[in-house]
């Protein structure tokens, strides 16, 4: 009975132990990912991974398998993208010719990853189950940075930080069927879980945009602080977060009424953001602090500062 319960109590830790919920940090000066428990908030055993050299020579954009056993790994330096193990951090495949991609994003069926590639003004659709390079949508605009799947897939979003607009792509179509103005360098985007609204961080406007999937047409252009850069939505759709790269803060912004409840201070540069998956933790990569800080979004206040590697680029959560 004894050992039954100790192989009972045993087959409950390792399942635990295998949903346990981790923050991946991408550090683009380092080349390294740093490993977050998200319910400690401490760096995991074996952080940074790999603890023997480097992943890659300029990591960006991250994304996750949904079992987070596999990461993909932007290096903009190296023109690629990268498989790696989550585990070790071993670097698994590698996918030539991206150029100078920074954003990534997997689609919400888990099927495509699609990547940015500024230099050569594509939007690059990649197989997640092949990692093979699927097709590649010539955008309209100029330097897309991020992008962002409307939760239903059927729209690819590329900002253009340098033609200040949004390139709206049909996915099944493969091509770009519209471009979208915004008040300033398109660079973060989110969307509401319903699809209907996009917010759109612009960086030289200081404003994130609001624009309606239905006509593609701006609603409003919320002020917030200098250089606002990433954008991550609750998944209740009741919040959205921004951060300010230029102020060190992060806007709390209420979708109902589209304007800012709080603003937040966190390091230097905040960039790119990661939710748990309750939703009560906000992981926000300060670029220039080296360091993720935590904040409990129920009470709009830091709850922790992690330090990481190099120029930390963002925050992925499988």
């Amino acid at each position: 009975m004894i050992d039954k319960r100790l192989a009972g109590l045993s087959l409950l830790m390792a399942v635990a132990t295998a949903h346990a919920e981790k923050a991946y940090v991408p550090n683009e000066g380092s080349g390294t990912l740093s490993v977050i428990d998200v319910d400690t908030l401490k760096p995991e055993a074996g952080s940074p991974i790999p603890q023997q050299g480097t992943i890659g020579q300029k990591i960006r954009g991250v994304a996750a398998s949904e079992d987070g056993r596999t990461l993909y790994v932007v290096d903009a330096r190296g023109n690629a993208l990268l498989e790696v193990d989550a585990g070790s951090g071993q670097v698994l495949k590698k996918l030539d010719d991206i150029k100078g991609a920074e954003g990534l994003q997997r689609s919400p069926d888990g099927r495509w990853l699609a990547a940015c590639s500024e230099d050569a003004n594509q939007a690059v659709v990649v197989d997640a189950a092949s990692f093979t390079v699927a097709f590649r949508v010539p955008v309209q605009g100029q330097n897309p940075e991020h992008c962002v799947f409307s939760p239903d897939g059927k729209w690819l979003l590329a900002g253009n930080e340098q033609s200040h607009d949004i390139d709206v792509i049909d996915f099944d179509a493969r091509k770009s069927v519209m471009r979208v103005k915004t008040t300033g360098a398109a660079r973060g985007m989110g969307f509401l879980p319903d699809g209907k609204r996009v917010y759109v961080a612009d960086e030289a406007g200081g404003t994130i945009d609001v624009i309606s999937t239905d006509d593609w047409k701006l609603i409003k252009a919320i002020p917030t602080e200098l250089r606002p850069a990433g954008i991550i939505v609750s998944r209740d759709g009741k919040r959205v977060y921004a951060t300010n790269g230029g102020a060190g803060t992060v806007s709390i912004i209420d979708t109902a009424s589209n304007t800012v409840l709080a603003s937040v201070p966190v390091g230097k540069r905040p960039w790119n953001m990661a939710l748990s998956h309750d939703g009560s933790k906000l992981f926000v990569a300060n670029g220039r602090s080296d360091s993720v800080s935590v904040i409990d979004t129920r009470k709009a206040k830091v709850i922790a500062t992690i330090p990481v590697g190099k120029l930390p680029w963002g925050v992925v959560i499988p």
